[in-house]
């Protein structure tokens, strides 16, 4: 009886509202869309009186602003009509708009960031796959303008093997049938009920699902406030990665194609859903818009406002991550699975302090500027007030510690780099004192101990640790895939750098970083592809030319080689390139003057490279004399010895295997 009466408020409930804009000039085609969407059940207003640069009359007005969805018809005319631009603007800007072009014709600049229903195909009937298309759309937007507020957007009676009727052939909701068929589209507080309800019903699942967080909108206005919006879309993303269920795409990839079409970011980080947004702040209050669509018809899958208080910041953006995962792990596991999965997204390492996560932020902003020594001494001092607000805030400590550590790595006086790398060193270890199963924490330690020490076997077991903490996490494991393939798991390292690959495929540092993965396994052709690919994204990349350049020596392919060498921008990397390849090729005058230009610039800072030229030349006993000042230096190139082709002529000398046993021990 239940069932029934669901039915029967549903039947009697208020029908949804459209308003239909459109010019007139199309108005043939509008009259026809609008007999079939009230024929679908939806109660649609137009005005057929509509001229350009009239004011709009006090009923328009009130129709547009009730109305539970605005659909925009744009066509070559419509885009330069002023009346229908308007309307559409507050379609937008109230968060209802669904877009259809009628002729192919795109929305005009400033709407493109929604995708546009294409119907320049549609037949005009009733039936065709193009209204099908446009009242899920409109139905999604329904369900989030009216939330739970009683009314019911129209649904097309389902077929037997619909998720609507699977769901009716059982007891109470499945969880998959609720998410789908329209009622998923929830407010947070709306979904956290159900699911602590046990409303949601399914089989455990072992499946997961693939979504990007874009970049939320700055509406606060001024690039100096970007820090904010930008820090709570990672911070949110950082939450969602450590879902197991959700395949969540790196942070460069989802900010790589920014004014374009988020569909079409979506469709290219290859993920089906994306979470999008905006945040304002006015003095103490912060409004937070954010919404889960589907990037394949544009459904909305969950919407919701939030105008708090900036001390409640922090349980916002919990509430919003755990909202998002639940509406879509909600699709594929259990009620169990489901709690599991969301409670892996418990913050670790954070803070409850809003002005010790607002420096911190602000130092986020500030270190991922990567330019110069000053910018970075800018964002320790972020992270160092961060701290001071709270202690214990283990973000903070080991965010303090990369910056110590890339501070130290822009340094020329040798005691100045020891103190800073030790300054590293401690801060990190204090995160992990904080936070034990803090992934960054251990990250941290790792880089320093290897790269500030040159200590793989100190740092192996925080790289490990990693690992298991954040395995969703491809930023982590880009680094941790680097770290294996410079030592003896070269197999292990390939396999995290495609995982890699599928969650940042628009990065040019993540193809780099495989082109070097696989540079250091001997899968020579792979690497110059993976190079070729970080160029394409990057044609200014630094390393890469290199890395090819080595890679084509190693299949024989010397004018490949040098060619690439030449076309390497720093020259701590052409000139052994060059050093290498024009002696081969005969050109001895030539690799003479690349060696002397290595030695008068670089001196004992490119000892690593000279070694890597004398080994090529057949110099053996010369070149392990250098690559041993290298080692005793704490020349950071020598994490290199154990698997680069350029010193494979010294494999065979013992002296290489006493330099390697330093590296292990």
């Amino acid at each position: 009886m239940a069932g029934l009466d669901a039915a029967g408020e549903a039947r009697h409930a208020p029908r949804p509202k459209l308003f239909l804009s459109y010019t007139r000039a199309d108005i043939e085609q509008a009259g026809k869309l609008r007999e079939i969407l009230e024929a679908r059940g939806f109660e649609v207003w137009w005005d057929q009186l509509l001229e350009g640069g009239v004011n709009y009359l006090p009923t328009t007005e009130a129709a547009l602003e009730g109305a539970d969805c605005v659909v925009v018809l744009w066509t070559r005319l419509s885009v330069d009509s002023s009346w229908v631009r308007d309307e559409a603007q507050r379609g937008r800007e109230r968060g209802c708009l669904v877009p259809v072009t009628l002729d192919g014709t795109m929305s005009p600049l400033g709407f493109r960031q929604i995708q546009i229903l294409d119907m320049s195909e549609w037949s005009g009937a009733s039936d065709a796959p193009e209204i099908a298309k446009l009242v899920k759309a409109i139905n999604g937007q329904v369900a989030a303008s009216q939330g739970d507020n009683g009314k019911a957007a129209p649904t097309i009676a389902p077929g037997a093997g619909s998720p609507v009727a699977a769901a009716s052939a059982h007891k109470g909701l499945s969880r998959r049938a609720l998410m789908t068929a329209g009622a998923g589209v929830l407010g947070a507080g709306a979904v956290i009920a159900a699911w602590q309800q046990g409303l949601f019903d399914i089989g455990e699942g072992d499946g997961s699902l693939s979504m990007a967080v874009l970049r939320f909108a700055n509406l606060t206005g001024g690039e100096d406030q970007v820090w904010f919006s930008d820090g709570l879309s990672n911070e949110l993303r950082q939450a969602l990665s450590r879902n197991p269920r959700l395949r969540v795409s790196a942070p460069t990839s989802s900010n790589a194609s920014q004014g374009e079409d988020d569909f079409a970011v979506g469709l290219a980080l290859g993920v089906t859903s994306i979470l999008r947004g905006n945040v304002q702040q006015v003095d103490q209050t912060v409004r937070i818009y954010a919404e889960l669509l589907e990037v394949d018809g544009g459904l909305v899958q969950w919407s919701e406002s939030y105008d708090r208080d900036f001390s409640d910041v922090l349980a916002v953006q919990k509430e919003i991550a755990e909202t998002v995962a639940l509406s879509l792990v909600a699709r594929i596991a259990s009620d169990r699975a489901a709690r599991s999965s969301v409670e892996q997204q418990d913050d670790v390492g954070g803070t409850e302090n809003v002005r010790a996560f607002e420096a911190y932020l602000r130092g986020q902003s500030l270190y991922a500027l990567g330019s110069g020594e000053e910018v970075k001494r800018s964002a320790l001092d972020q992270f160092d007030a961060a701290i001071g607000f709270d202690p214990e805030y283990a973000a903070a400590h080991a965010r303090r510690a990369n910056t110590l550590a890339a501070i130290a790595n822009t340094a020329s006086d040798p005691a100045e780099v020891g103190r800073l790398f030790a300054r590293s060193i401690e801060a990190a270890e204090r995160a992990i004192e904080i936070a034990p199963d803090y992934a960054q924490g251990h990250l941290a330690l790792g880089y320093v101990l290897n790269f500030g020490k040159i200590d793989r076997a100190g740092a192996y077991p925080h790289y490990k640790r990693a690992e298991e903490l954040a395995p969703g996490d491809a930023d982590t494991m880009r680094s941790i895939a680097t770290f294996y393939a410079f030592g003896n798991q070269q197999a292990l390292a390939m396999q995290m750098i495609e995982r890699v690959l599928e969650l940042d495929p628009l990065n040019a540092l993540a193809f780099r970083s495989a082109g070097f993965v696989a540079l250091f396994a001997g899968a020579f052709d792979q690497a110059i592809a993976y190079m070729e690919k970080a160029l394409e994204l990057n044609p200014s990349l630094a390393n890469s030319f290199y890395a090819i350049g080595v890679a084509r020596l190693s299949l024989g392919d010397l004018g490949g080689a040098r060619a690439a060498f030449e076309a390497e921008a720093i020259d701590l990397f052409a000139l052994p390139g060059l050093a290498i390849t024009r002696r081969k090729l005969g050109d001895d005058a030539g690799a003479n003057e690349a060696f002397t230009a290595l030695l008068a610039d670089y001196g004992d800072t490119g000892l690593y490279q000279q070694a890597q030229v004398l080994a090529q030349w057949g110099e053996n006993e010369r070149a392990l004399e250098v690559l041993t000042r290298a080692f005793d230096a704490g020349d950071p190139g020598v994490l290199l010895t154990t698997n680069d082709p350029l010193l494979d002529p010294l494999r065979t000398e013992p002296g290489l295997d006493r330099l390697l046993l330093r590296l292990s021990s």
